[in-house]
């Protein structure tokens, strides 16, 4: 049993953001154990806290990027790559400014300060998922798969595939990820891009502080005014910013990843599945199902019953404000009778009252909202996209906007399968329950 690990001493260090250019400083501060690695943005009025986890990604391009609502922590992959192939599991991570900077363009530095400050093994077991089942996702002609493997650590091959581009071309590598692998094979890889990228981006205002000679910029001959430090330095790069991705699953993963062109958008897409994956895998050998909220516990919270009661359990629950939930739909719901005979279709209105309810569970678990019940107020860009018919299973999620003492806004979500049925902005208000 391999014990969870932190840092033994404080340590920093600080550059000039790769895409904004501004300088930063980072502190990296041990945790105690269950912290997991969490970022602090020390430069705002009052500190944010931000967890380094899928359900925290924000969209960005050619970056990773963690966010809690307006505030959030850019390119943070190569950080996060050091961190998790040193096996760090609980680590505080301050930073001044929006976006952590990159030293060398590498994961190197930061591998080289955490490596001098020292490891400690800590008084809990790590957090591991096995990969059980095969994950695929695709984006055209790319891919990145996540397979069982009969190995104790992480096993990732990349294909990356420049075609007829003659400074890249096509470059495969496969490791197995250790501590002392990745610091002699990966952590030096550094970004890289085609010289018509580069141009295109200092035309946009990002990166304009770089030169050639501070990242790869790659023309038909190969780097121009710089060296590739390995051959395939490019496709070393791809595995870096793919572990650094990857870490956000929150535990060390077992398992092996086969990836032909991805970037940080299937990354992400694949952290997410695994980090639901690995969710549901610890509900299941810790209670006997994966639900977070069964339904005894909803009907503990919400006063609704048959025929009306449209969630059957709830498997994310987020204290800051977002929850993911579950409704099976079957032939026998009373609505089918009449709507459609021959043709059962649930009524769209259904949905949304399912969204609604799903949002009262959200925000009945905040402690200030203990004992209230959300009653629903407006409807805002309802959205009825597909029909949902017995058999589906419909994934509601809802995110919350803003929450006061007597009100709450919520964006909401309706997914069977990856294809959204609805999606609308609904606002409540919170009233005692007793005063119904």
């Amino acid at each position: 049993m391999k014990l969870q690990k932190t840092i033994a001493t404080p340590t920093a260090i600080s550059g000039k953001g790769l895409f904004g250019g501004k300088e930063a400083s980072v502190v990296f501060r041990p945790a105690p154990v269950e912290t997991g690695v969490v970022f602090v943005r020390t430069d705002l009025a009052e500190p944010v806290r931000i967890r380094a986890i899928a359900l925290n990604i924000g969209e960005r391009t050619r970056r990773t990027t963690i966010k809690k609502g307006p505030v959030s922590i850019e390119t943070i992959e190569h950080c996060l790559a050091a961190v998790y192939a040193l096996e760090i599991d609980n680590l505080t991570i301050e930073v001044d400014a929006p976006e952590l900077p990159a030293p060398d363009c590498s994961a190197v530095e930061f591998f080289r300060v955490l490596s001098q400050a020292g490891l400690v093994e800590q008084e809990a077991p790590r957090h591991e998922f096995v990969i059980q089942e095969p994950i695929l996702i695709t984006s055209g002609d790319a891919s990145i798969y996540a397979l069982p493997f009969a190995d104790d650590t992480l096993n990732i091959t990349y294909d990356l595939d420049y075609g007829g581009h003659t400074g890249i071309g096509r470059q495969v590598y496969s490791c197995r990820l250790t501590p002392d692998g990745f610091e002699k094979n990966l952590a030096r890889a550094r970004t890289f891009l085609l010289e018509v990228e580069a141009r295109q981006f200092q035309s946009h205002g990002m990166g304009t502080h770089l030169t050639p000679r501070d990242i790869l910029v790659i023309d038909s001959d190969g780097p121009i005014k710089n060296a590739y430090r390995f051959p395939d330095e490019c496709v070393r790069h791809k595995i870096v910013d793919l572990i650094g991705d990857l870490s956000l699953v929150g535990r060390a993963i077992k398992g092996r990843i086969v990836s032909y062109k991805s970037g940080h958008s299937l990354n992400h897409q694949l952290a997410h599945k695994l980090y639901e994956a690995a969710e549901r895998q610890e509900r299941t050998a810790k209670f006997g199902t994966d639900a977070l909220l069964d339904i005894r516990a909803i009907t503990k919270i919400l006063p609704h019953r048959y025929p009306f009661l449209l969630v059957d359990k709830v498997i994310e629950l987020e204290s800051d404000g977002f929850i993911k939930g579950i409704k099976n739909v079957t032939f026998n719901e009373h609505f089918f009778q009449g709507h459609f005979p021959g043709t059962p279709i649930m009524p769209g209105v259904l949905v949304v009252e399912a969204m609604a309810q799903i949002s009262g569970l959200m925000f009945a678990q905040r402690l200030e909202h203990t004992g209230k019940l959300a009653v629903l107020l407006s409807m805002d860009g309802v959205k009825l996209r597909r029909a949902v018919v017995p058999g589906d299973q419909i994934v509601l999620t809802a995110e919350a906007v803003k929450s006061h003492t007597r009100s709450a806004h919520c964006k909401c979500k309706a997914t069977v399968g990856d294809v959204v049925v609805a999606e609308c902005e609904l606002k409540f208000m919170l009233v005692d329950n007793d005063k119904l």
